[in-house]
Formats: structure tokens, sequence, C-alpha cells
């Protein structure tokens, strides 16, 4: 009995190594999401779709919590979609938010805006430190707020820095505007490889498209109009518009999920995920 038990007790032992070996090896986690491989077409929250070319990889959103906790981004608690390219030297998340039409004929003051989102972040801090999480520190601007009339788009970036570390963290935002709300895009890179991966972006932007009735410019007379601006869309006002909690309260806990972290090592992976897309291309003969 007592060999049988030592027999039972070993074979779980070694099951749970290789659990935690499984789950400690990004690699081995990240070919097992469902990636959708370009080219194709990525559906956005039944609002809008966006072109997904060769050499790009797009995940859905049951997909995209997956690689959030893989990433150690904490939940947000709404549906995201992810768009990369193929060696995930980069990531773009997507979220659709049905606040209503924003009024584009606000002019931006870069500085009051960088000051309301280090106070917010200051005050995220708070729920960081409630959770365990490392606290994030506002820079400066890596890209100040820029608004494209023609296309709709409201762009930026911010640079951060995480408590007990020296690397810097970068998040470029775009916001693209249509009738009902609004689609914000985030993008994660590292710092030197911000430049290349904003270039890249852009490229894939022109094959973002609200459905038809969506759109910016077919708003009509008795849609619902927004209660916040484009300066609110970076602050976090949205947050504060929809919540019942004090304004800093909201937007701090707007910034706690807006912050999107790059997994340390990721990019080491990078290529031998790429040669696994390669072999899901040949063997689906695509």
């Amino acid at each position: 009995m007592r060999k049988r038990l030592l027999c039972v007790l070993t074979a779980l032992a070694l099951a749970t190594a290789a659990a935690t070996a499984a789950a400690q090896d990004p690699a081995d986690a990240l070919a097992k999401l469902a990636w959708q491989i370009g080219p194709t077409q990525g559906a956005i929250a039944g609002k809008a779709t966006v072109k997904v070319p060769d050499g790009y990889v797009f995940l859905g959103a049951a997909e995209t919590r997956k690689l959030n906790e893989l990433l150690h981004n904490p939940p947000s608690g709404d549906d995201e979609f992810t768009l990369a390219p193929k060696d995930l030297h980069w990531f773009s998340f997507f979220h659709y938010s049905d606040i209503g039409y924003v009024k584009d004929n606000e002019k931006l003051d870069p500085d009051a805006i960088l000051a309301s989102v280090r106070e917010g972040t200051e005050q995220s801090n708070e729920e960081r430190r409630r959770r365990g999480w490392e606290t994030m520190h506002v820079e400066g601007w890596s890209f100040k707020p820029q608004y494209d009339k023609t296309l709709n788009n409201l762009e930026w970036a911010i640079l951060a820095s995480a408590e007990g570390s020296s690397e810097k963290i970068v998040n470029y935002n775009t916001r693209l505007l249509g009738r009902h709300g609004v689609t914000e895009v985030v993008l994660v890179s590292d710092q030197s490889g911000l430049t290349q991966a904003v270039g890249e972006f852009k490229q894939l932007v022109p094959g973002y498209a609200f459905n038809d009735g969506e759109k910016y410019t077919e708003f009509r007379p008795g849609d619902h109009v927004a209660e916040i601006g484009l300066a609110a869309l970076i602050t976090g006002g949205a947050a504060a518009v929809a919540s019942k909690k004090g304004v800093f309260a909201a937007i701090g806990l707007f910034l706690v999920k807006a912050w999107k972290l790059v997994l340390v090592g990721l990019a080491a992976v990078g290529g031998a995920i790429g040669k696994l897309f390669g072999r899901k291309k040949d063997s689906s003969g695509q």
C-alpha cells in the first residue's frame, strides 16, 4: 500500500512539474492560442473590421483575454481584439466603446492633459498596490496628442516607467471615432522598437473600417452624443462619466486597465512563434 501511494505521489509530482514547466514556457503558451493568420479579416465587436495582411495575425476576444494573462495585463472586463506581426515584436489591442458620437471640435492642451493623466496614474497606483502589482509613473509625452479630421483619428503616446525597473514603457494610443462610439487601440512595444512599430501599425490603419451605418460621417440628428470630448478620451474621462465613483477614482481605475505591458523576454520567443505560424500556413494550404 505504501509503495502504491509512493508511486501515485511521484506521478502527481511529475505531472505538476510538467504543467509548471509548460506554464513557464511563453512560446508554448502563445502557440496554443487560436491565431487567425493573414491574409484574412478580423471582426471588431460586430461594429467594424480590420484587414489582416500576410505577415500578421489576429485574435478574437476570448483568445485576447488569454494573451493578456500571458502578458501580465490586468483584465479590463471588456472585449478586446489583437492584431500583431507574426514575430510578435509588438501588439495592438482593439476595444470598441459605445459612448456615443464624440464631437471633434475641441482644441487640445497637451500640458493640461499630461497633468491629468499623471494625477490619474498616481491615483491608480493605490489600486495597483492593493493588488500587488508594480506601480506606474508618467515620464512625459513620447508623442503629443494629434487629431486628424480627415480620418477622424486621435493619436498620442505616453512614456512611463514601472517602479523597480529601469525599462521604460511606451503605449501608443489611437482612437478611431465612429457614429455611435469609439474604437480604442493601444499599441505595445519596447521603447527601442516603438518608431518601427508605429510606422508598421499606421500602414494597417487604412484597413480598419466601421461597418455600414457606423461611420463617423453617417451621424444623423437625434443620434446619441457623448458627454465627453477628445481630451477625455486620453485622460479616461469616459470612465468617470460611466461610473458612480469619484472622478479620479474612476480615471485611476481606467488607467490601471489602460496600461499594457510587454512580457520580459518575449522577443526571444518571437522567432520560434513566427516559424510556427509558417508551418500552420503551409499545412492549411493558404
